[in-house]
């Protein structure tokens, strides 16, 4: 039976190599010189830390990392930026990455698949919903759906097996 597995994930090498190109950009750049402001990733939680000395600065930080991102093929949808947060003289704020389906929107999209009427069925397994049907059409079908609905995350479809 033919199945795929519909996913939220993002590519941590890329998005390493993007913040690379926004701190050496940021390291050129004239409005940016002796304020120390960088990109810090950290893994373990899947965020990104911003650290300037103004709001303003973090602007144009967030603008900087927005493009290197998305020439990258992140997409942009998955981040959730967090407020700043002002320490002595510099300003931090967090930039986190959502990764995987949580069980809240794995049940939305099964609960989508069988409003639809489609001849698939939708079972979630961990942090992926596994579509199963007997046509590769309706599997297509399947997939036309997600991206014509309006979901709140960028969703990516694999492990397509005839």
């Amino acid at each position: 039976m033919p199945s795929f597995d519909v996913v939220s994930e993002i590519d941590l090498h890329e998005v390493n190599n993007a913040i690379d190109q926004a701190n050496r950009e940021v390291g050129t750049r004239f409005d940016f010189k002796g304020s120390n402001a960088r990109f810090e990733l950290k893994e373990k939680d899947s965020s990104i830390m911003l650290h300037a000395q103004s709001t303003f600065q973090l602007q144009q930080m967030t603008s900087i990392l927005h493009n290197k991102l998305s020439k990258r093929g992140i997409d942009l949808g998955c981040l959730k930026t967090e407020n700043a947060v002002t320490q002595g003289k510099e300003v931090h704020q967090a930039i986190t990455m959502q990764q995987g389906l949580d069980a809240l929107f794995a049940k939305k999209l099964v609960k989508l698949t069988k409003e639809s009427k489609l001849k698939v069925q939708a079972a979630i397994q961990g942090e992926k919903v596994r579509i199963t049907g007997k046509k590769r059409d309706d599997l297509q079908q399947a997939i036309a759906l997600f991206k014509q609905s309006d979901l709140e995350l960028p969703l990516q479809y694999e492990n397509f097996r005839d």
